[in-house]
């Protein structure tokens, strides 16, 4: 029976040989901390078997065991220590190998995850790789298409600023040159050049209000405004092009209430879509504009009759210069109207959609109620 005192001086010098032991293991884990984990592993197996060691040397230093007792203890102890060094080597050997595996499917072009089994915290990560890979082929697909429409603008702008800068020109020089000299003509070129910049403006203002709402500049002055008060302006402000093209527009609002909103942004949204109705729709046609109250949501729909919208391009309808063919001709500019639109009802927390029905098409804005 060995007494308590040598045991209580056996603990204190085995915990002081295994203190160094372990602090020379750290310092050697930190200067090999770039290496591989097999090597890591190893000096942790070779750390365990030197604490163990040096435990029993104590012991034998201080005579409590015989020599042939030593012996045996130190060969069991080396072959744990083998069995513990082998271990460590397997699994540092089966993490690189896993590792390498990971590695190989990240080089890839497309990263799928390895069909090999991983260790739980690379299994994690190959899912975590997987996620991110798919956020970023989500990314590159909408950054293809803010490049595809940035491209259609241009293309669009070019377009529609070239034409009336071509009569502008053309006219300017003919009253220069006195080509033109009899008032009346003199006149009706005048009006026809005060009708091209007046186009020419609209359209860099709907272009500086696009920018705004790409850039997320939009500032809204919102306010609790009737919802049968936006409607009737929206009918009020289209109704003057809709009487020179003879269609008939009629507003009707079933059940309205207040909505917290930027009374002058969705206004322009609205008459936007209301404009955009008349464009591409017929004379003799008609347009309806409602509003009522649905699940605590304010919904207001403006349905033409523009013969409908191919279901190839209803996606497309809100993208900037989109312009539908066959039924929805331009006429006389769009391509931007509805791109606002969309922006300044998403900016009030709204959603708008479009859809075919009955003789034309029907866009349908949702906006949250003043309560909500």
């Amino acid at each position: 029976m060995i007494p308590l005192e040598d045991l209580i001086w056996v603990a204190w010098y085995s915990a002081v040989a295994a203190v160094v032991v372990a602090a020379a293991g750290l310092l050697t884990l930190h200067l090999l901390r770039g290496r591989s984990v097999a090597t890591q592993l190893t000096v942790v197996g070779v750390a365990t078997v030197l604490a163990t060691v040096s435990g029993i040397v104590v012991i034998s230093l201080m005579m409590l065991l015989n020599e042939h007792d030593v012996t045996v203890v130190l060969w069991v102890v080396s072959a744990a220590g083998i069995v513990a060094l082998a271990v460590s080597v397997l699994l540092g050997r089966r993490l690189v190998a896993a590792n390498r595996v990971l590695v190989e499917a990240v080089r890839a072009d497309s990263f799928e995850p390895p069909p090999v089994r991983l260790p739980a915290e690379l299994a994690e990560l190959s899912r975590e790789l997987e996620a991110a890979r798919a956020r970023l082929a989500a990314a590159h697909e909408r950054e293809q298409a803010l490049e595809a429409s940035r491209r259609e603008l241009v293309a669009w702008v070019s377009h529609d600023l070239r034409t009336p800068l071509a009569g502008l020109r053309a006219m300017a020089e003919a009253l220069e040159d006195g080509v033109v000299a009899d008032q009346e003509t003199v006149h009706r070129y005048h009006g026809r050049m005060r009708v091209e910049v007046e186009r020419l403006a609209a359209l860099v203002d709907d272009l500086f209000e696009l920018s705004r709402i790409h850039a997320g500049a939009l500032r809204l002055s919102r306010d609790r405004v009737g919802l049968a008060d936006l409607v009737a302006e929206a009918v009020a402000g289209a109704e003057p092009l809709a009487h020179a093209k003879g269609v008939r527009l009629h507003g009707e609002v079933a059940v309205g209430g207040p909505v917290q909103v930027d009374a002058s942004e969705l206004g322009r949204a609205l008459r936007n879509l209301v404009v955009n109705a008349i464009r591409h729709t017929p004379s003799e046609g008609a347009i309806e504009i409602s509003a009522e109250l649905v699940a605590g949501e304010a919904r207001v729909t403006v349905a033409d009759a523009c013969g409908g919208i191919p279901a190839e391009d209803l996606p497309r309808v809100f993208d900037i210069a989109f312009r539908g063919e066959t039924a929805r001709t331009p006429g006389g500019g769009g391509g931007l109207g509805l791109a606002i639109a969309r922006g300044i009802i998403e900016a009030h927390s709204g959603r708008i959609g479009v859809r075919n029905a009955g003789p034309g098409c029907r866009f349908e804005v949702t906006l949250p109620t003043a309560t909500a």
